[in-house]
This record gives structure tokens, C-alpha cells and sequence, in this order.
């Protein structure tokens, strides 16, 4: 039962998504949406190495003053249009604001949510600062999870494909998905990449008669391949509107298993990502 969803606003760009899909997500669940900006202060105040100098210094305090500036300005939009879409949608909401480690803080808050729901880029510098590389990488080893994590341009979820390695990990992603009950309508696929034929038939017959136990009819496939390499363009070709994804954060990290999948989703992937493991 999903109550209550934690909303990373980041950018006032990318909150135009993040907000809408939480909202649908909330609606059917009458669940309250908890929309969170975060300024980070040492990012915001970092100008790099420097020489020493009267002009050097304050010309460095002008550029950390414009930059709180932008981004107290992007902050107050995106709470903006998240509180408008909100109201005008009937979903219970609330605002709150941090300032600090944005991975410390949200990993404290997903602890009292039940999902978070995020942009896939531009999480918390609101276009001031150059985002890190490995930003949701970094959310979901902190233990933020589950994640829907969105593209910046809303698309509504229609298609799930969910990518099943045989993993305990993976298989944790789809059941947490399934219990979850979100898109309980849409069609779901469950692919498997890899040359063992037989070994990909037995795992999808379990995965299937799983979904099926809990009411839901599902296609699956067989893509061979590899997973790390074929699993974007596939999910593009199939037109999935979310991937269904799991790894610890042990092995997001050390890249074993399925991890070097899950790291190609993180950083590369166009389409909206559920990550619960």
C-alpha cells in the first residue's frame, strides 16, 4: 500500500514530470505527495582552485551570491507549479525544505515514505551547478529505493517492460513493483537476455505464473544478448514507458552480477526507471 511518496522537485524544468507522475501514482492510492527541494551549500559555494587576491575573492563571492540566487529562483518555481498541479489534480500535498548533503538528506526521509519519485536528471543543483555524474547511482546506494526515477518530459506510463536476470535481486524488483500495485492496467513484458536458452525458459515460466498468482497476465522474452548492451534499445523498440530493474547497491557498485546493467540504466537510460532493490 503506497501512502505516502517522496517528491525529489530538482529542477523547475524537470518538475514538471516528476510532479505529474507522482500524481498518478497518488490519485489511486490517495496518497500524499511530500515535495522536497534541497540546496546544497558546498556545491553552490565551490569555484575551484584559486589565486589569491582582493579582486579574485570577491569576484568568487559575487559568482556563490548570483548562484544562490538562481537557485533559490528554481527552487521556488518548482514548488510553485508542484503545489498548482497538485491542488488543481485534488492530491493531498505538503512542502518541506532542506539544506545540506542531498544524499544524506534523502536517504534519511525515504525512511519515512513509502517510494520516491525523481528525475532521472537534474536532482538537486536546479541548473546552477554541473549535476555529478553518478547522482542517482549515488541515491540508490545511499538506500534511497524504491525510485521511480522520470524523464524530464512527461510520458504517461502505458508499456512496463520488467528485466528479469534470475537474480535474487531482480527478482525482488519485480515482486516489490508487483505488490505495489502501480499501473496494475497496463501490459507488462518480462525479458530475459543471455545465450541458456532452456535456463531462460524455466526462469520465465516462474516469473510469469508469479504475476499470474497475483492476478496479472504478462508476456515474456527470450531476447538473447547481453543485458548491459541490449536492454535500452530493446525496451525503445518495445515502447516500454518504464524498466523494471534491481541490484544491491553492493553490487550496483562493484559492478557484479547484474550491476553493470543497472549502472548502464542509471546513467544512460531515456526511459523512466523503477529501481527497488
Amino acid at each position: 500500500m503506497i501512502k505516502r511518496i517522496l517528491v525529489g522537485l530538482g529542477t523547475s524544468a524537470s518538475a514538471e514530470s516528476v510532479t505529474r507522475h507522482a500524481i498518478d501514482i497518488a490519485k489511486p492510492n490517495a496518497a500524499e505527495l511530500v515535495g522536497l527541494a534541497i540546496m546544497d551549500p558546498l556545491r553552490l559555494e565551490w569555484t575551484g582552485p584559486r589565486p589569491m587576491g582582493v579582486g579574485v575573492t570577491a569576484a568568487s563571492a559575487d559568482l556563490v551570491r548570483q548562484r544562490h540566487e538562481r537557485a533559490a529562483a528554481d527552487i521556488a518555481a518548482a514548488r510553485e507549479l508542484f503545489a498548482t498541479r497538485c491542488r488543481a489534480a485534488n492530491v493531498a500535498h505538503r512542502l518541506t525544505e532542506e539544506t545540506g548533503d542531498p544524499f544524506e538528506i534523502a536517504a534519511d526521509l525515504v525512511r519515512y515514505h513509502d517510494m520516491c519519485v525523481c528525475g532521472l536528471r537534474g536532482l538537486f543543483e536546479h541548473d546552477v551547478v554541473p549535476e555529478p555524474l553518478d547522482a542517482l547511482e549515488r541515491l540508490v546506494s545511499k538506500g534511497v529505493r524504491p525510485i521511480l526515477a522520470v524523464a524530464e518530459q512527461y510520458r504517461p506510463i502505458q508499456r512496463v517492460l520488467v528485466a528479469y536476470s534470475g537474480s535474487l535481486e531482480s527478482a525482488t524488483a519485480f515482486k516489490h513493483y508487483l505488490h505495489s500495485g502501480l499501473y496494475a492496467d497496463v501490459p507488462v513484458r518480462i525479458v530475459h537476455f543471455g545465450d541458456d536458452a532452456q535456463g531462460a525458459a524455466r526462469r520465465l515460466e516462474k516469473a510469469s505464473a508469479f504475476f499470474a498468482a497475483h492476478g496479472r497476465t504478462v508476456d515474456t522474452d527470450h531476447a538473447g544478448g547481453s543485458a548491459d548492451r541490449d536492454l535500452l534499445p530493446y525496451a525503445v523498440a518495445w515502447k516500454a514507458d518504464l524498466v523494471v530493474a534491481g541490484n544491491s547497491a553492493k553490487n550496483l557498485l562493484l559492478r557484479r552480477v547484474f550491476g553493470e546493467t543497472a549502472l548502464r540504466l542509471l546513467r544512460e537510460s531515456p526511459l523512466p526507471l523503477y529501481l527497488a532493490q
